[in-house]
C-alpha cells in the first residue's frame, strides 16, 4: 500500500476530507475516482445499527462533537435503504430506493474522471425465485425455456434495482472480479450456504453512440461468451455458493454494453429478464459439461436432479438408464445406486465404503469420486488429499461435478447436501496443495 500510495500523483499533498450525501455530488475542478460499496436495498439496516453505539458514543462525546452527536438517535429519513416501515409500505421503499440509488449513479456518471474506471462491490445473493403463473413472471421464448418448463426463476429485487439503476443511468459493465471478502468462520457461515465472495462491477460510461440490439441477439452473445466465462471463474475456484452471482457480471456486461435491447414486442428489455435469461444460460453451460462424465455419472445427476436420495420407481430408472447408455446393474456394480423392492435410489455418502481405492476400481466414476472425497472431507483435508493423489487426472473432473451438483441443490432447495459440495470446492485449493506434497514424498521414497 505504501508504494502504491507513492505513485499517486497526488502523493505529497495535503489531503481533505468532507462529509455529503451521495445525491449532492457536483462536478469540480478535479474529476472523482469512485470505488464504494452501496447499501443492499433492504438486506442491512445500517442506520438502526448504529443507534446500538451512537447511544454511548453521544454521551461521552457530544461536549466535543456537539454538531454531530445532537440528535437522540442517528437519523434515518435519508438512510438509501428499502425500509417499508420508515416509508409506508413495500411498494413506496422500492420507489424511494429507486430513486435514490438512480441520483445517486447519474451523479458518479457525471462527475467520474473518464481516465479512470468506478468500482463497485455487491454481494446480494439471489434469493426470491418465482414460480411459472405467479404475478410478474415472464417464461423465455419457447426455444430458449427450461427443458421441463416448470423450474422456478431466480430472481432478487436488490440486485434487479441496483443494476437497472446502473444500465438506466448510462454506465457500462467492463468486468467482473470476485473478491473472497467474508471470513469463513464467521457466524452466518456456519450452517449456512452464505455468500463468500463480493463481486467488484468495473464500470465505465456507455459510449453515447452505443447500438440497439434484439433479445435474439443478447441470447446468440450469452450462449458465445458465457461459457469460457464460467470456465474462468471456476479456474479461479470460486466457491459454488457464489457462483451464479459471479456469472451475473459476464451477463450484465453484455446487456449493458447496448443502449437498448428490444423485445419481440418492441419494447425495451428489462433488467429482471436478462438476470433470468442469464441464470438459464448458467444452468446450460453446467448441463454441457457433464459431456466430460461417464455415462454412470450421467444417470446419477439426471436422477439426482429428480430424486436426490430418495427411493424412485424402478421403471423410471430403467428408461434412464436407456437414454443414458448405461444399466440398473451397472449401476449397482460401480457402487453408485442400490435397487430393491422395485426400487431405485442413490448411495448415500455415509453408505460409501471406507476403504475404496479408485486405483483398483474397474468400474470407475466421476460420480463415486466426488462424494467419496467428500466423505474422506469429513475426516480432514489431508484425508481428501490422499485420495485426490490417487485420482490423478480425475479429480479436476470431479470439481467440476461439484459444482454442477451445488447448481442442482439450489435449484431444488436442498441446502444440506448443497452444503457439502459448496465445502468440498472452497476447500480445494488445500486439497490439492497436500496431494502434491503426498506424490512428491511417494517419489521421493520410491527414488
Amino acid at each position: 500500500m505504501p508504494k502504491v500510495l507513492e505513485a499517486l500523483s497526488c502523493a505529497g499533498r495535503e489531503g481533505v476530507t468532507s462529509q455529503k450525501s451521495a445525491t449532492e455530488l457536483s462536478p469540480s475542478a478535479q474529476p472523482w475516482v469512485f470505488s464504494t460499496d452501496p447499501p443492499y436495498y433492504d438486506n442491512v439496516p445500517y442506520a438502526d445499527l448504529s443507534d446500538f453505539f451512537y447511544v454511548w458514543l453521544r454521551r461521552c462525546l457530544q461536549p466535543i462533537y456537539p454538531q454531530l452527536l445532537g440528535t437522540v438517535l442517528v437519523p434515518k429519513a435519508e438512510e438509501l435503504v428499502a425500509d417499508p416501515y420508515r416509508h409506508g409500505g413495500k411498494e413506496e421503499a422500492r420507489a424511494f430506493f429507486e430513486r435514490g440509488m438512480g441520483r445517486v449513479l447519474e451523479r458518479m456518471r457525471e462527475t467520474s474522471d473518464p481516465r479512470f474506471p468506478t468500482t463497485i462491490y455487491y454481494a446480494f445473493k439471489q434469493a426470491e425465485d418465482e414460480e411459472p403463473g405467479s404475478a410478474g413472471f415472464q417464461p423465455a421464448e419457447e426455444d430458449e425455456g427450461d427443458q421441463d418448463g416448470r423450474l422456478p426463476r431466480r430472481a432478487s429485487t436488490g440486485w434487479e434495482t441496483f443494476l437497472q439503476g446502473l444500465a438506466d443511468t448510462g454506465w457500462q459493465i467492463d468486468g467482473t472480479w470476485p473478491m473472497r471478502t467474508e471470513l469463513g468462520n464467521r457466524m452466518r457461515n456456519l450452517a449456512s450456504n452464505a455468500l463468500a465472495s463480493s463481486i467488484v462491477l468495473v464500470c465505465r460510461p456507455r459510449p453515447t453512440d452505443a447500438p440497439v440490439t434484439t433479445r435474439r441477439d443478447f441470447l446468440t452473445a450469452l450462449k458465445r461468451e458465457m461459457p469460457s466465462a464460467l470456465r474462468h471463474l471456476q479456474e479461479g475456484n470460486i466457491a459454488p455458493v457464489d457462483l451464479a452471482q459471479a456469472s451475473i457480471g459476464p451477463g450484465i456486461a453484455i446487456f449493458t454494453r447496448y443502449a437498448k435491447i428490444l423485445e419481440s414486442d418492441g419494447t425495451p428489455m428489462r433488467v429482471r429478464t436478462a438476470l433470468a435469461l442469464i441464470n438459464q444460460a448458467l444452468d446450460e453451460v453446467l448441463a454441457e459439461q457433464e459431456g466430460d462424465f461417464d455415462a454412470d455419472t450421467g444417470w446419477a445427476v439426471a436422477w439426482f436432479d429428480q430424486f436426490g436420495f430418495n427411493d424412485g420407481p424402478f421403471g423410471d430408472a430403467e428408461t434412464l438408464c436407456k437414454a443414458k447408455n448405461t444399466a440398473i446393474g451397472g449401476l449397482q456394480a460401480a457402487g453408485i445406486a442400490i435397487a430393491r423392492a422395485g426400487k431405485v435410489r442413490l448411495l448415500r455418502v455415509d453408505e460409501l465404503p471406507a476403504d475404496w481405492d479408485p486405483m483398483v476400481d474397474p468400474r470407475l466414476t466421476v460420480w463415486e469420486s466426488v462424494h467419496h472425497l467428500i466423505r474422506a472431507l469429513s475426516e480432514g483435508e489431508a484425508a481428501a488429499a490422499a485420495l485426490v493423489a490417487r485420482l490423478d487426472g480425475q479429480a479436476e473432473t470431479a470439481r467440476e461435478l461439484a459444482y454442477r451438483l451445488y447448481n442442482v441443490c439450489e435449484r431444488r432447495k436442498r441446502a444440506q447436501e448443497a452444503l457439502s459440495y459448496n465445502a468440498l470446492v472452497i476447500s480445494w485449493p488445500e486439497i490439492t496443495r497436500l496431494a502434491q506434497e503426498t506424490k512428491r514424498t511417494e517419489q521421493a521414497l520410491l527414488l
